[in-house]
């Protein structure tokens, strides 16, 4: 049992932000912590190699003391124990997981294979999530102001070569609500594979409704915003010219 006071958090934390920790405040309170957290001395003091979450929860609850597991490790090891621990959490975004996968890969050198047996996940999918830490921040934060993005979609996105393909990808799936058959398509145009794409495509989906979606295919490869509302103007007279009742002839 180590007093609050003397434990100073992890510095090398895997996580963006710690979240909201109201229910294990609440699980604490009743129940007490079930899991040590861990913990190396660092002079007079410890630092939190994993379990900031319950740290942070135990001292809202105002708590003195916590289990911990002191253990003899050197900067490195810390790290590597504090990043394998976070990663086998489920509640990482998929970025924090990226990211996390990359710094334990920057930190050793170590190849696919060798974080698969560590992570104990797949070496596929190893490959995939390390791909995504190559996306850059601000197609980041139009995916997050978007709810996100399917692995696979983001997949296609770190694919890119430049970052600005990756945010002129990322800002197309938003705007026109592309498909994955679309989003693999541009993707392939951006990377020069494909010397032209099929058609321009704009979806709209409401996010109000499930009773429809207009999807629009363009001949051409590029369309302007005005251009769109142009059309639907144009498919609107033309709905309105057909319900017209027929001239009377005199």
């Amino acid at each position: 049992m180590i007093p609050l006071d003397k434990i100073d958090p992890n510095p090398h934390q895997a996580r963006c932000e710690l979240g909201n920790i109201d229910e294990l405040m609440d699980s604490i309170r009743s129940k007490g912590i079930l899991e040590p957290i861990l913990v190396r001395a660092k002079g007079s003091r410890f630092e939190i190699i994993a379990g900031e979450r319950r740290f942070m929860a135990s001292k809202g609850i105002g708590l003195k003391e916590l289990p911990c597991i002191d253990m003899d490790v050197e900067d490195n090891e810390a790290m590597e124990i504090a990043l394998i621990e976070n990663l086998q959490r489920k509640d990482l975004d998929v970025f924090e997981e990226a990211d996390g996968l990359q710094a334990l890969a920057d930190m050793h050198s170590y190849n696919h294979e060798q974080i698969s047996l560590k992570i104990g996940k797949a070496r596929s999918t190893i490959t995939e999530i390390l791909s995504i830490a190559g996306i850059p921040q601000k197609a980041r934060a139009l995916i997050k102001q978007a709810g996100g993005f399917s692995r696979s979609t983001l997949v296609e996105i770190a694919k890119l070569k430049s970052e600005e393909d990756m945010i002129k990808l990322t800002r197309d799936i938003v705007d026109r609500r592309l498909t994955r058959e679309d989003t693999r398509d541009l993707a392939k145009y951006l990377k020069g594979k494909t010397k032209k794409l099929k058609y321009y495509v704009y979806n709209f989906v409401p996010d109000d409704t499930d009773k429809f979606r207009l999807r629009l295919e363009f001949k051409k490869q590029t369309v302007t915003k005005q251009e769109i509302i142009a059309i639907l103007q144009d498919i609107i007279d033309r709905i309105r010219k057909k319900d017209e009742p027929p001239a009377l002839k005199s």
